[in-house]
């Protein structure tokens, strides 16, 4: 019986387009050869890591066309798109409200507004409103797309060489037996 991380990832290769179908879509035709190149799509170090950070910054940063943001970004930047893509699957629908609410609170401290956000009172002015709460929301999105990426990035560079060592590690007992 397969494994539940086998199933996800047999799921998550399902759900994302390969190189092969973004390569015949007519919207992307302008940029197919650059969407393509295979070291977008390679499981190394430093491409996974910076599919990691991409994935994250946007997952944040945006809360909708994350994934488009993301795939663009991975082009300049060249990091993994599934892995970026799958990233952005952080914020999703059912933690939208939670997340922006935390980045409310964050933006908060840091613009100096008042931490709770009251609703408007009838006859004030919806847009009044959203501007007090937007900018706060904003901030904190910002931070934690920064914080996100750069955590996500180191946090992937320290698995890959912890999960090197040990391998080294393994190796050496088995040849000193």
């Amino acid at each position: 019986m397969a494994s539940m991380k086998d199933l996800l990832a047999r799921r998550l290769r399902e759900q994302l387009p390969t190189r092969h179908e973004l390569a015949q879509s007519k919207w992307l035709k302008p940029v197919a050869a650059q969407l393509t190149a295979p070291e977008l799509w390679r499981m190394k170090s430093e491409s996974v890591a910076r599919g990691v950070a991409v994935g994250l910054f946007w997952a944040f940063l945006v809360p909708v066309a994350q994934i488009l943001f993301a795939t663009l970004h991975c082009v300049w930047w060249r990091g993994n798109i599934p892995i970026a893509a799958a990233i952005t699957f952080v914020t999703n629908p059912l933690t939208v409200g939670g997340w922006l609410w935390l980045a409310y609170q964050v933006g908060s401290v840091f613009v100096g507004g008042a931490a709770t956000a009251v609703p408007p009172e009838e006859g004030a002015g919806l847009l009044m409103w959203l501007q007090t709460v937007g900018g706060p929301a904003l901030v904190g999105m910002a931070i934690f797309g920064v914080v996100g990426a750069v955590l996500g990035y180191a946090g992937v560079k320290l698995f890959w060489r912890l999960r090197l060592w040990r391998r080294l590690r393994a190796r050496e007992l088995r040849r000193a037996r």
